[in-house]
């Protein structure tokens, strides 16, 4: 099939998960990004993951610490799923070698989810060494600065070092026009966050493919609908206390909105599949069913109820679910 046979497949998973059972906005934002894209956003994003060469490095990034002012051990169950689903259909398909960028403090709960999905986390001289072979699905963990200063020397080594093929970024907070990091809420929840956005936007300078994630307006890759954030969300055009609102700055080549980060994954990673054409490389409801309890088991929050339960964004278990089935629906006639 050629790219244009999948336009169909893309066009039904744009509009599934740009659903806004949240209440957030997002098809406002969908339609903003749709509008810049001029095409389908799921469709962009995978065509963008078709373009790895084989056993590339690739950079990926996830993870909300979200109650920092409490503990910067306390992370976010929107993210680390949907990285994961990716992270897995890259590594089987290309071969590829993600280098998975948190805070220090989310490292243990994000390999969790990671090595759920079927991966083996592994330092990179090792990781690199399976790659190259075809022993191993594996992927990298580290951890990046959570001051600014430190993280713009990272941004240039980091990339000087592992030359990533892509940036793929997927519900990872950026800083707004005045520099925080804000929560939905409106909060400043920078502290103990890392920088993560500053070595995106040093992979945007140098033309490094990027592609990002989001459901709020205020992750990664989000500036490339600023004025739509501003008039469609939430504290997008101020603050609770009058002062800049929540949008993140930072855009990308590619953004994909979606009503659940994780739902976006998982479309990506499905017309990924179809035009693959291996229906492995999907994710599926077995495999949500299993990141969730993992999830769960680890203490990732649903951060809209503040309670740790396989629910996500606030939206019952059951529901993911059965978004990650009908993504399978629509795309199984590629596999015909």
């Amino acid at each position: 099939m050629t790219t244009t046979s999948f336009s169909a497949f893309d066009d039904r998973l744009d509009a599934l998960v740009s659903l806004d059972l949240g209440g957030r906005g997002v098809e406002h934002l969908y339609r903003a990004a749709r509008e810049r894209q001029g095409r389908s956003l799921v469709g962009a994003a995978a065509d963008a993951l078709m373009a790895i060469p084989d056993k590339a490095n690739v950079f990926v990034t996830t993870g909300s610490v979200s109650r920092a002012w409490i503990s910067p051990s306390i992370g976010e169950n929107d993210g680390p799923a949907g990285l994961a689903a990716v992270v897995r259909a890259l590594s089987l398909a290309k071969n590829a070698l993600c280098i998975t960028f948190v805070e220090e403090t989310l490292i243990e709960t994000t390999s969790a989810i990671l090595t759920t999905a079927g991966l083996t986390v592994l330092p990179y001289a090792q990781a690199r060494i399976a790659r190259d072979d075809g022993s191993l699905a594996v992927v990298c963990v580290e951890p990046f600065p959570v001051d600014d200063t430190s993280a713009k020397d990272a941004s240039k080594a980091l990339l000087d070092k592992y030359q990533p093929a892509l940036f793929f970024s997927t519900e990872r907070v950026g800083r707004n026009v005045e520099g925080i990091y804000c929560s939905m809420r409106g909060i400043d929840y920078g502290m103990g966050r890392a920088r993560i956005d500053f070595l995106f936007d040093e992979a945007i300078a140098r033309n490094i493919p990027t592609v990002a994630v989001g459901d709020g307006g205020n992750e990664i890759g989000m500036g490339v609908v600023m004025e739509s954030v501003k008039r469609h969300v939430k504290f997008g055009d101020k603050r609770p206390d009058g002062s800049a609102g929540i949008g993140a700055i930072t855009g990308a080549d590619v953004l994909v909105t979606a009503a659940c980060s994780n739902w976006g994954c998982y479309a990506i990673a499905g017309a990924f599949a179809a035009r693959q054409g291996k229906a492995s490389l999907a994710h599926t409801s077995a495999l949500e069913k299993a990141l969730l309890r993992r999830s769960v088991d680890v203490g990732l929050i649903n951060s809209v109820a503040n309670v740790v339960d396989g629910n996500v964004d606030g939206i019952p278990e059951e529901t993911h679910l059965a978004i990650v089935q009908l993504i399978s629906t629509i795309i199984s006639p590629a596999f015909k």
